[in-house]
């Protein structure tokens, strides 16, 4: 157990505006609770929405839910976990006793309210957190805290991906090269999909071009919409998977009849105009995943061993750095006013405790 009583957090206020504070030691006040020394957290886009005020969070509250780090003290009923052992988090709680839970639906429980971890509850983004134990996962010797980072974001592109309902000759466009857009061509790529990737922002046109294998096309968004880079065919891909939470109209037009098209941003305000009669005739499914069962969170630790998670982490800095890690996210906050032209950044960790940035390999 730490000596100390209190611990730097990041705290959201309002839209554009953060403050790093002191707060007190969070307290293990369940028997299987758990203390965590967080070494790294990963800025979602949730977070970044967040902070641009097109996703909803309680004001006040600790920021962050991509996590790992070291256990330093478990509650009484804790057997599975020890001091000194390295995690993961699963953020995404579930009570296991509502209807939704008993029905294999854990991903939508009816208790999640007010339990979103750096939503409507305190998250990671700070140098301590408890989680219950059935949330936590240990990691497999050979798996980087770098590489664990994205194990969150893995489990949400392999619900996805499942709900997609892949076959193995499908042809498939990612809409979007941000983290989520580029782990999504990752893991298709190293499936043998032939998969297409575009993207608006050139900065990250170039960083997902150096990550992804040869395999995976990454494209600037042409002129013309999405059409151009929707494989060069008149029949168009099988999947298309928008993670940008803004154009799914735009990709019913280009998946080809019988395909599938995959809603997987979110975003407050984004509405869109579906033509119902071309829906109906070409057979085209329109889909959203929403949150990831628990066994996928699991599946995406097992898959992290040999996937390369870690080569999308271009910036990994110390906690009282926020202000750097939003900007290289395109994120202006009121208290510094940076010009932010473009991203400059795929995934970007921060480091609540001491760690050395230099311990986190980054694909620069």
């Amino acid at each position: 157990m730490t000596a100390t009583t209190t611990m730097q957090a990041l705290v959201f206020e309002t839209a554009g505006q953060l403050r790093l504070e002191s707060r007190p030691l969070p307290t293990l006040s369940h028997p299987d609770d758990v203390m965590v020394r967080v070494a790294a957290v990963g800025i979602c886009g949730t977070d970044r929405s967040i902070v641009l005020g097109d996703f909803p969070a309680r004001s006040g509250v600790v920021l962050g839910h991509e996590a790992v780090g070291e256990v330093v003290a478990t509650g009484p009923a804790v057997t599975s976990l020890a001091p000194g052992g390295r995690v993961v988090i699963n953020p995404t709680y579930h009570c296991g006793g509502c209807g939704r839970c008993r029905r294999g639906m854990a991903a939508h429980c009816t208790s999640k309210d007010g339990r979103e971890l750096g939503v409507d509850c305190d998250g990671t983004l700070a140098e301590y957190v408890v989680v219950p134990a059935p949330f936590l996962h240990p990691l497999p010797p050979e798996v980087s805290y770098a590489r664990a980072a994205l194990v969150e974001p893995l489990a949400c592109v392999l619900n996805n991906l499942t709900a997609a309902s892949l076959r193995w000759t499908d042809r498939c466009l990612v809409i979007g090269a941000g983290p989520i857009g580029t782990l999504c061509a990752l893991v298709l790529a190293c499936r043998g999909h032939h998969v297409t990737v575009v993207e608006r922002d050139t900065v990250r046109v170039e960083l997902a071009r150096r990550i992804l294998p040869a395999a995976a096309r990454v494209l600037p968004e042409p002129d013309g919409g999405l059409w151009p880079a929707a494989e060069g065919t008149d029949s168009g891909p099988e999947v298309v998977v928008d993670t940008t939470g803004a154009l799914p109209a735009d990709a019913l037009q280009v998946v080809a009849a019988g395909g599938t098209v995959v809603a997987m941003g979110e975003r407050e305000t984004a509405t869109a105009t579906i033509p119902v009669r071309s829906l109906v005739t070409r057979g085209v499914r329109l889909v959203g995943a929403g949150p990831y069962p628990p066994h996928l969170f699991q599946t995406a630790l097992d898959l992290a061993g040999d996937l390369p998670l870690e080569t999308l982490v271009t910036h990994a800095l110390p906690l009282h750095r926020y202000a750097d890690a939003f900007t290289a996210l395109h994120v202006p906050l009121a208290a510094t006013r940076p010009e932010t032209a473009s991203y400059a950044a795929m995934k970007v960790l921060l480091l609540p405790g001491d760690q050395a940035v230099e311990d986190y390999r980054c694909a620069g």
